[in-house]
């Protein structure tokens, strides 16, 4: 059975950059485990402060951490105390040098892993998973997303038989690759097993080259093309249908009757 490949995936290079900026040589797969385990840290130590992506780049002796997050109060502390505590301990777990930058996020609603997130602390609390869902595409949808689609699966309301149900609002046009789509999964951990959320978020399209930088967050892009709007849709008028083809030829005329039979 076809799946939908990760819509993340399918636009990098194109309108979206990296989140691991370096070259590794032979030494790749122990630089990629210790990408792993400087996230996986991260995000259990910054479980509350609203963190989107976490973007490393490395120099021969220094690792760069951009934390993304739509708490910046939370992770950087009273005069910055939790910044320094970071990096003593992200330099006891790598033994190199550690800068981190944080990038704030200022509509969190735009965010899929937010919004993820989001849905998923709400199913933990045990509010309706359909409600969670639901809102979490009013307020997206309000904040200027072009579509929004929000795929719950698990043993939804604690029904013995798991399930997956969805909800849409919106265009989410997957094949259109200059079409700036945010995707994210989280799961939530309840007393009857664990359910997982899936969020799509279209932002509009993107025309001309954009910035794959890894710490310009969303970047800008270009004009649209003449006669275009930025989210990628004719302005004019369209123009009428093409006539269709000639008169088609008449109908064969009717068979005559056979002779009349003699005694």
């Amino acid at each position: 059975m076809g799946q939908k490949a990760n819509p993340i995936g399918n636009r990098l290079g194109i309108i979206r950059g990296w989140d691991s900026n370096w070259f590794g040589g032979k030494k790749y797969a122990d630089k990629l485990v210790e990408d792993e385990k400087i996230r996986k840290y991260l995000l259990a130590r910054l479980s509350k402060g609203g963190v989107a992506k976490i973007v490393i780049e490395r120099t021969l002796k220094l690792i760069t951490v951009t934390i993304h997050t739509a708490r910046p109060g939370i992770v950087i502390g009273k005069g910055g105390q939790e910044v320094d505590k970071l990096k003593e301990e992200l330099k006891k777990l790598t033994k190199k040098d550690v800068q981190i930058n944080i990038f704030e996020i200022k509509r969190p609603e735009l965010d899929a892993q937010l919004v993820a997130d989001s849905i998923c602390r709400q199913i933990e609390a045990r509010i309706s998973f359909r409600r969670a869902a639901k809102m979490a595409i009013a307020s997206t949808m309000r904040m200027g997303a072009e579509g929004v689609r929000v795929m719950v699966a698990g043993r939804l309301g604690g029904a013995e038989i798991a399930r997956t149900e969805q909800y849409k609002d919106g265009r989410i046009p997957l094949h259109t690759f200059r079409a700036d789509i945010d995707f994210a999964i989280a799961e939530a951990q309840t007393s009857y097993g664990k359910i997982g959320a899936k969020v799509w978020i279209c932002k509009g399209e993107i025309y001309g080259k954009r910035d794959l930088s890894p710490n310009i967050g969303s970047g800008t892009s270009s004009p649209a093309p003449k006669g275009l709007t930025a989210t990628g849709r004719d302005r004019g008028d369209r123009g009428g249908r093409g006539g269709r083809g000639g008169d088609r030829g008449g109908r064969g005329g009717q068979g005559g009757r056979g002779g009349q039979r003699k005694n």
